[in-house]
């Protein structure tokens, strides 16, 4: 039986509509093999904003990536309107493997773990010896996310004209941590700056640290062409310094041999429930031959350890072994403790 007369006009024909749309779907997807490279230098609100050979490029995120997010600092690869004028939106398709990460979590408890940083070199901590106070346990936990995430350590010690660094040294002296040590009148002039560039040279080093610790006025001094935000003042009732600095930013250093400096936002908690304690021992590498004894999933503090044998032998130094295990306690332990 004919559904339709002799001659049916379109309007007659009826098309069953496809749930899914009218194209069948493929999980076949393009390669982009014409996909530029480029850098993301900063993110806002679902825009990032990447370095294209010269260019500046914005561009979003290709739905294909589904729910992996491009953090600053990522080598990407970018289809569309390259030409970087204004108006123009470009499209990230590929995040390039990355060599390290910095991450971290709200708190201990909190499963979902924020990447900072991508493929930095180095993690420059700031923080003041006054006004506001230091805060070991936040330092130990920075020190932590840097060794589980392959960046190399580099303690800054401010406001010194304030208060005497002599403590902190000592504390972190047996990890062999590299440290520059400033003064506020050397913020001014600008030797501050100089001294810390000397460790920068080439590398693309990621600057983190508590709020009002100087570190925003440090990266401006670092960078002065492309100033980054305002600086705040420190809480004379809370003793914390201000957030200024509400997002991280990749600038270009002004150096022969390159390099790059990332302003992160001022931190007041960094978790480390993504870390897995055994990958610290990494970072010790004169005590990784006492382990070959210790017992299965050894956590490196129990009776049973055999780094303590180990140390007791002369093989390393007891004030590596105790640094150790303090990096490896700061897990259980609140910042502000």
């Amino acid at each position: 039986m004919r559904r339709y007369g002799k001659n049916p006009d379109e309007d007659d024909i009826r098309v069953r509509p496809n749930r899914k749309g009218n194209r069948p779907r493929t999980n076949i997807r393009p390669k982009h093999e014409d996909a530029v490279e480029g850098m993301v230098l900063t993110v806002d609100r679902g825009r990032l904003t990447c370095l294209v050979d010269d260019r500046i490029v914005h561009a979003m995120k290709a739905r294909e990536l589904g729910r992996k997010a491009a953090v600053v600092g990522d080598r990407v690869g970018i289809v569309g309107d390259l030409s970087g004028d204004k108006d123009t939106l470009a499209r990230i398709v590929r995040i390039e493997k990355r060599k390290s990460v910095l991450r971290r979590t709200a708190d201990d408890d909190d499963p979902y773990e924020r990447v900072v940083v991508a493929n930095a070199d180095q993690l420059a901590i700031v923080t003041a010896l006054a006004d506001p106070e230091p805060r070991p346990r936040l330092i130990d936990r920075c020190l932590v996310a840097a060794y589980d995430g392959g960046l190399t350590p580099l303690l800054v010690l401010t406001k010194s004209d304030l208060a005497s660094p002599d403590e902190l040294l000592e504390m972190y002296g047996a990890l062999g941590v590299p440290h520059v040590v400033t003064t506020r009148d050397e913020f001014v002039d600008g030797v501050a700056a100089e001294r810390v560039h000397e460790h920068l040279s080439g590398r693309t080093t990621a600057f983190v640290g508590h709020s009002g610790v100087g570190k925003t006025t440090l990266v401006n001094a670092l960078v002065p062409k492309e100033r980054r935000r305002s600086t705040g003042l420190v809480n004379a009732v809370t003793g914390r310094g201000r957030h200024t600095t509400t997002s991280a930013l990749a600038l270009p250093l002004n150096d022969k041999e390159g390099g790059w400096v990332i302003d992160t936002p001022g931190v007041r908690s960094f978790g480390l429930h993504h870390v897995d304690p055994s990958r610290v021992i990494l970072a010790f590498p004169d005590l990784v031959p006492g382990t070959e004894g210790c017992p299965r999933a050894c956590s490196h503090d129990e009776p049973d350890c055999a780094l303590d044998e180990w140390v007791a032998e002369g093989h390393a130094d007891p004030a590596r072994l105790y640094s150790l295990r303090r990096l490896l306690a700061t897990r259980e332990r609140r910042e502000g403790d």
